[in-house]
């Protein structure tokens, strides 16, 4: 095997590993710190970030639902400045490439967290196109081409490597996409959340302070694979991270062969915060029985 078979490229974003966190799953800073050397990661993605401080929704925010998991956190977080001034340097101590993320609630907003983000040392800014459109309440950013256009050109502001972040709840997945990488983005992130509700039969009311929620975990492993194989599939050269579902490395490997370039561990890290490292060194010891040298060899492979 070579020198290091787990390396690889998101873009022009070299990373020692393809196993990343989870916007959202590993806090704000270092956190995770206490269960693994982060440095050895990928990269941390960090919590997504608005201009302002943000409360979130209300209680209850967090639901379980078999081995899966519903949230309505509602992107709770302290601001782009204050995570600058107080999380970055935490992280940056420990050695850790870092990946920012950002929201808004309107086109407006996020082009100030993107300015926000200008100059933060980061080596790449993940894009959340997944949020409500307060100003088209029908739509999630992530479902309209036209609105992720206009996100991902304004969030061009930070100077960054851009990623953003879509969701599976679209027929329309590869179309938005599209406007995405047309508008400026440097890699595809597939996928967020899929839409999803519990029910509490003994108050008799909806589980989630917010009613619905996103629902992550082992099941929705299949429905990323399909986005990153599609996507893939239309945009044979465009750099795609594959998030959700992720469990084990034979997850991440399959979602390695369907097409993404990297990975990212989320709603694995709830159960056991160990997760990242145990799966990257699944993944390493996958390609060491099945003789695969680099990790170049097995992205896409499924595509024949």
């Amino acid at each position: 095997m070579s020198a290091n078979p787990l390396a690889t490229r998101v873009g022009e974003v070299h990373l020692p590993s393809p196993v990343m966190t989870a916007a959202g799953t590993s806090g704000y800073g270092d956190e995770l710190a206490g269960y693994g050397d982060l440095s050895r990661l990928g990269a941390v993605v960090v919590k997504s970030l608005a201009a302002f401080a943000w409360p979130g929704n209300p209680p209850p925010r967090v639901v379980a639902s078999g081995e899966h998991m519903l949230n309505a956190v509602g992107l709770a977080g302290p601001g782009v400045e204050a995570w600058r001034e107080q999380y970055l340097a935490g992280l940056h101590a420990r050695g850790v490439r870092v990946v920012g993320s950002i929201w808004g609630r309107n086109v407006g907003e996020f082009a100030d967290a993107a300015r926000l983000m200008r100059g933060a040392e980061v080596i790449a800014l993940e894009v959340n196109a997944s949020c409500p459109n307060l100003e088209d309440r029908s739509r999630i950013f992530a479902h309209s081409a036209n609105a992720t256009a206009e996100i991902v050109a304004t969030s061009r502001d930070a100077g960054l490597a851009l990623w953003v972040k879509l969701s599976p709840n679209t027929p329309d997945l590869v179309t938005v996409a599209a406007a995405a990488l047309e508008a400026g983005a440097t890699a595809l992130v597939l996928v967020n959340t899929v839409l999803g509700m519990a029910i509490d039969i003994e108050q008799r009311r909806a589980a989630l302070g917010n009613g619905v929620g996103g629902l992550s975990g082992p099941g929705i492993l299949p429905v990323a694979l399909r986005a990153v194989y599609e996507c893939r599939d239309a945009f044979p050269s465009t750099p795609i991270v594959g998030v959700g579902g992720i469990s084990t490395g034979e997850d991440a490997v399959a979602m390695l062969m369907a097409g993404a370039n990297a990975v990212e561990v989320g709603t694995a890290s709830f159960a056991n915060p160990r997760a990242p490292w145990i799966i990257q060194k699944e993944v390493e010891e996958w390609m060491r029985r099945h003789h695969v040298n680099d990790i170049d060899e097995i992205v896409g492979a499924a595509h024949g």
